[in-house]
């Protein structure tokens, strides 16, 4: 029987062209998004796992000449991001499953990661490890502590879920990545939790 974390690829599915509408454009994460692009060589490869429509996080990186590469599991979200950004690559696919064979300078989780049930955020970092490279900033955001909760969009359950912190901590370890910088409940973010990790 499916429960509220199995029906969050559906919901984005079903309200994606809503949540493009919804979602806010004003770039509120934009402090956290240039210490992101800090941490990375010019001309730097990016993966945007949950990219969602594209807007307005991968066009900050596109605008500043970054190449992304956008996963999410909604084929309405990709078609909305090939149709505004044809010259990236755009992939519809399961971050929890992915093996893209190929590195990169940088990966985002943004809004995306503290969708998945606690056991599958554990095993995602073996996703991260295998697609970052030796110097890799990695970006994400989680829950503030452990556990599950269940918000609502459009009328709908919208699940979210999280470890606690040390936990975070250590598993990002496991990977090679340090912690650069790390907020819980940040009211500049609209009360995300975020991290910001580098690889060796």
């Amino acid at each position: 029987m499916m429960d509220d974390a199995d029906r969050i690829i559906g919901l984005y599915e079903r309200h994606a062209r809503g949540f493009d509408q919804d979602r806010v454009k004003s770039l509120f994460e934009r402090a956290w998004l240039d210490r992101f692009l800090t941490s990375l060589p010019a001309d730097s490869a990016i993966l945007d796992l949950g990219c969602g429509s594209g807007e307005p996080i991968a066009r900050y990186f596109i605008a500043a000449g970054y190449a992304v590469t956008g996963v999410d599991s909604s084929p309405a979200m990709i078609a909305l991001c090939r149709t505004r950004f044809a010259g990236q690559n755009w992939i519809v696919g399961d971050m929890r499953t992915l093996a893209l064979g190929r590195r990169f300078d940088g990966i985002l989780a943004w809004d995306s990661y503290f969708h998945l049930r606690q056991d599958d955020q554990r095993r995602m970092f073996a996703v991260f490890g295998a697609h970052a490279g030796p110097t890799a900033a990695l970006m994400f955001t989680s829950g503030p502590r452990g556990g599950e909760s269940t918000g609502s969009y459009r009328g709908e359950p919208l699940y979210h879920a999280g470890l606690e912190p040390a936990e975070y901590r250590s598993l990002l370890a496991a990977q090679d990545f340090g912690v650069v910088a790390q907020a819980s409940e940040d009211a500049s973010l609209g009360g995300r939790t975020a991290w910001l990790a580098r690889r060796g």
